[in-house]
């Protein structure tokens, strides 16, 4: 493999932990993606890869497997579908997030979305930054993904293209959880960009190399964070305003809209099951799907949809979460199967959690992370589990030991349970469900 693979991190890859081979991760803006789009994704994972997608908890997808010799090709293939990697991954602005999908209010947070998605996607100025920034857009406070995002923006009112939302900074999961603070309340749509601008711009003076926003909130306190970033030039600047159509694939409703999803364990599917439920984004979700925050794949209902007979469609092919592996909501990342950070096997993890879930377990909502990354972000989950080491037995295996979050409060959930062998896992979650 060429040694500047690093440096494809800025077009979204990854060394996998099989060598020779690459993590390609598409990045979508709100975490929508047209039926179309989602054909080219699983025709690359069907010559590029070994035909798997992997769905992850900040709606991007995910094609492993892939050689460098592949890489061209697949940027080809996506660019021609009008969808994109660059900054994916590495030290740069990654790809905003978005909630509330089937709301009155989604189309507004995803044309805002797409706006900043597309203003700092490949631009030089906010590239090579120290480490990655996080950007997500809520329509309510309660899945609480507002706290750990770099920059999170919770919507306050207004109408479309001139709302106001509370806006959130230096918020983060890792090692070192630090739930974000409220820089300021109902922030014009304007004013939004050149604030991250703004902000960016601080981080990237103050941050050390690897350092997060968080650090350097801790590092100099939030007083002294106010006062650097008011006095940049930028800080008080405005876009203005955005006239003309919205870009969004999920058009607007009044009343909301009914949805539907595809349950899918561990964020996993074939490249077939892709393409089968693009086809159904067509018939009934006017060509448009949602990675959502929990690994699965949601449909907004066309408005002449009747949501029975769109359920019953979703069931006949095969997505109808019968299984107990697709009824529980589960986020799990890829660990050791083939993250090189990975402590433990998280799939296999999950899976024997599930088999000692009881009735009151299976109804909350789960996370596994296979390492302090905290991808599956089990500090919002009902149940948090962190692979948290690997430790050397007496016959030479190293095995990993876990750790358990529960919520608290509003904020981030608190570890309750520390260092825990599997067996030790096992009777925990025996606990939960009894």
């Amino acid at each position: 493999m060429s040694k500047d693979v690093q440096e494809f991190r800025l077009d979204g890859i990854y060394p996998q932990r099989q060598k020779g081979y690459l993590m390609q991760r598409v990045k979508l803006a709100a975490g929508v993606i047209s039926a179309g789009q989602a054909r080219t994704v699983g025709e690359v994972a069907e010559r590029f890869g070994q035909g798997g997608i992997h769905l992850t908890t900040r709606g991007s997808m995910e094609i492993h497997w892939l050689r460098e010799s592949d890489l061209a090709e697949v940027k080809r293939l996506m660019a021609g579908a009008g969808l994109t990697s660059r900054g994916a991954c590495g030290g740069a602005v990654r790809g905003v997030t978005c909630s509330g999908g089937g709301t009155p209010d989604f189309h507004q947070v995803e044309a805002l979305g797409r706006r900043i998605q597309r203003h700092f996607t490949g631009n030089p100025r906010f590239e090579r930054i120290p480490k990655k920034f996080k950007i997500g857009i809520e329509t309510d406070s309660a899945g609480r993904r507002h706290l750990i995002q770099d920059v999170g923006l919770l919507l306050a009112g207004g109408e479309a293209g001139r709302c106001s939302y509370d806006f959130w900074v230096a918020g983060g999961l890792g090692r070192e959880p630090q739930p974000a603070f409220l820089l300021a309340a109902a922030v014009a749509e304007e004013r939004i960009i050149p604030l991250i601008e703004a902000i960016i711009r601080l981080y990237t003076a103050t941050a050390a190399p690897g350092k997060r926003l968080k650090h350097v909130l801790a590092e100099i306190g939030e007083e002294e964070f106010r006062r650097r970033l008011e006095s940049d030039p930028g800080f008080h600047e405005e876009t203005p305003p955005f006239k003309g159509i919205p870009e969004v694939l999920v058009p607007p409703a009044e009343q909301g809209r009914p949805s539907v999803e595809a349950r899918l364990f561990a964020g996993g599917l074939s490249s077939r099951d892709l393409r089968k439920l693009a086809d159904y984004a067509d018939t009934w979700s006017d060509g448009a799907m949602m990675v959502t925050a929990d690994q699965n794949l949601s449909f907004q209902l066309a408005p002449q949809a009747d949501p029975a007979q769109a359920q019953a469609a979703l069931e006949k092919a095969g997505f109808c979460g019968a299984s107990l592996p697709e009824q529980v909501n589960f986020r799990v990342c890829p660990g050791a199967h083939e993250c090189l950070v990975g402590l433990s096997a998280t799939r296999d993890i999950a899976a024997a959690v599930l088999d000692e879930m009881g009735p009151e377990a299976s109804g909350l909502t789960w996370a596994i992370s296979g390492c302090h990354n905290s991808c599956t972000q089990p500090q919002l989950a009902d149940v948090g589990i962190v692979t948290a080491r690997l430790v050397t037995e007496e016959d030479g295996r190293r095995t990993p030991r876990f750790d358990i979050y529960r919520p608290d409060g509003p904020g981030l959930n608190s570890r309750t349970e520390s260092s825990l062998t599997l067996d030790e896992l096992l009777a925990a979650v025996r606990r939960i469900g009894s």
